[in-house]
């Protein structure tokens, strides 16, 4: 796949399919409004619509609201008759929670609705956890600093896939990153769809998780990874022929050690004839494969794969334990090309909580691990580290780079940007009301494919954007220069402000 003249997909505006999208204020419009429709004109962001009685706040979510007061535009101050009033929206402050609050999501549908980075104030960078990758910040010089090493169509955000040397494709993918397994059956099949056609048209890949292969993704092989899981839930010699990438997945962050779970209420007749299994009852895949308790056995998994299939790349899906740099040395010598290592921070909405919180070992921790001892090793230049768990924007994503990952997976941030408004009700066949991770066929249509295509499409064009910046920022042609730079980063409890040459960003 070349990517020196890859021509990235045109960005279409996607506003959202409800009726009133989620915004952090309310504007009122009081009877003493004499309609002369100065607010629509002023309004540059279209917030207001004409009216036949008086405007109509039509898009709230694009309002400034009272930090707009600095600007001539201000539609509060301009108003003749003082009939505007903006307050903090009250649904708006009760979205999210600590990992995605309000502001992060609200950012990131802005950035599917526009491919554009917010323009109102809302913090789309980090969100409120308290730890993780919301403590690390970027040391990049001053904004006039000379830094740039020339125009942004010279910064280079392609990886290559396929570094061992062996005689496989050199797989190229213009963007660092591709969209992690997402099973039918976990989520509908509008959502998988939207995002391996979004993955086509942005260059890269999307894995199909353990659910099997729907013949709806057939149009897309060439973008396809194909999961084998332990549950080997529709696992087909011919599916694995036809894809690039084939994935086996060991473990995952979100729940180490406990394997795979859908529950009866999504496993409906065609997700039941897809996995062989009986509709209506609840699936849990093993945590092992109980064909593999070496690394010889591996090796075994891996040959079995490149076998069937002698053109397709092996990758191999670990969650983080303590010796998890042994796991990755390991996938190596057992022939794997890509190792995704992936954190606690992410995962499934059926994964428990106590999983989440208690078992897997932090990306931010096991990340630098696995890239000190490779390195130490002589072998990281020789197989492509994929980092995933909580990834949720485009600085996630450039922190974790430069922290030893050549390139990351993402899931949750897929459904962010088709509006998921993190209910936590994913396990539950009924549970998603906006139709995105369900089975049920009447909230399935509550999503157009088109749509969710080009939403997905815009977040990560605007993912692009911000990582080109900060690549300039930091004088960098490629991202591949990012690549286990822990110089910098900063962490905010162990570093004053005072202390650092630059600026925290």
């Amino acid at each position: 796949m070349a990517t020196d003249h890859f021509q990235f997909p045109e960005i279409k505006k996607a506003p959202s399919r409800f009726r009133n999208a989620l915004g952090k204020y309310r504007i009122t419009i009081t009877s003493a409004c004499t309609n002369c429709g100065l607010c629509v004109e002023l309004c540059p962001y279209g917030a207001y619509r004409a009216g036949s009685k008086r405007p109509r706040p039509s898009d709230e979510h694009l309002c400034l609201g009272p930090s707009c007061s600095k600007n001539d535009f201000y539609c509060v101050d301009r108003c003749p008759e003082k009939a505007i009033h903006i307050r903090p929206n009250p649904s708006f402050e009760v979205l999210g929670d600590r990992r995605w609050p309000a502001e992060l999501l609200a950012g990131t549908w802005h950035m599917a609705e526009t491919g554009a980075i917010p323009h109102q104030g809302l913090n789309y960078k980090t969100g409120s956890s308290g730890g993780g990758f919301d403590k690390i910040r970027f040391i990049l010089p001053g904004k006039n600093g000379n830094s740039s090493p020339g125009s942004d169509d010279n910064i280079s955000t392609a990886i290559e896939l396929n570094r061992s040397g062996d005689s496989r494709p050199t797989v190229t993918i213009p963007v660092p990153l591709y969209l992690g397994g997402m099973s039918f059956g976990s989520v509908s099949i509008v959502t998988m769809l939207s995002r391996v056609r979004a993955a086509t048209a942005l260059g890269t890949f999307c894995c199909t998780g353990e659910g099997g292969y729907p013949e709806e993704l057939m149009d897309y092989d060439d973008h396809v990874i194909t999961q084998v899981a332990t549950g080997l839930f529709g696992v087909r010699e011919e599916t694995i022929k036809r894809v690039r990438i084939v994935e086996f997945k060991y473990a995952q962050g979100a729940k180490p050690g406990l394997g795979g779970h859908l529950l009866g209420d999504k496993v409906t007749p065609r997700v039941a004839q897809m996995r062989e299994a009986v509709a209506g009852s609840a699936l849990f895949s093993p945590f092992p494969f109980h064909s593999v308790y070496s690394v010889e056995d591996h090796k075994k998994h891996v040959d079995w794969v490149k076998e069937i299939n002698k053109k397709a790349l092996v990758s191999v899906k670990v969650s983080t334990p303590t010796d998890v740099d042994m796991v990755v040395v390991g996938s190596y010598y057992a022939g794997a090309h890509i190792v995704q290592l992936d954190g606690s921070y992410g995962g499934t909405g059926a994964a428990p909580d106590i999983a989440k919180k208690n078992i897997a070992m932090p990306i931010e921790y096991a990340l630098p691990k696995v890239h000190r001892f490779l390195l130490a090793e002589g072998i990281r230049d020789k197989i492509t580290i994929i980092a995933s768990g909580g990834i949720r924007s485009a600085y996630d994503m450039a922190k974790i780079i430069a922290m030893g990952a050549d390139g990351v997976c993402l899931g949750t941030a897929d459904l962010v940007a088709l509006e998921c408004i993190r209910c936590h009700h994913c396990e539950s066949g009924r549970g998603c009301a906006r139709g995105i991770a369900t089975t049920d066929e009447g909230l399935t249509g509550l999503m157009e494919l088109e749509w969710g295509t080009q939403r997905i499409i815009n977040m990560y064009s605007a993912w692009r954007t911000q990582l080109v910046n900060i690549l300039r920022r930091l004088g960098m042609k490629s991202v591949t220069e990012l690549v286990g730079r822990f110089d910098v980063l900063a962490h905010m409890d162990y570093i004053k402000q005072e202390e650092v040459e630059g600026e925290l960003d």
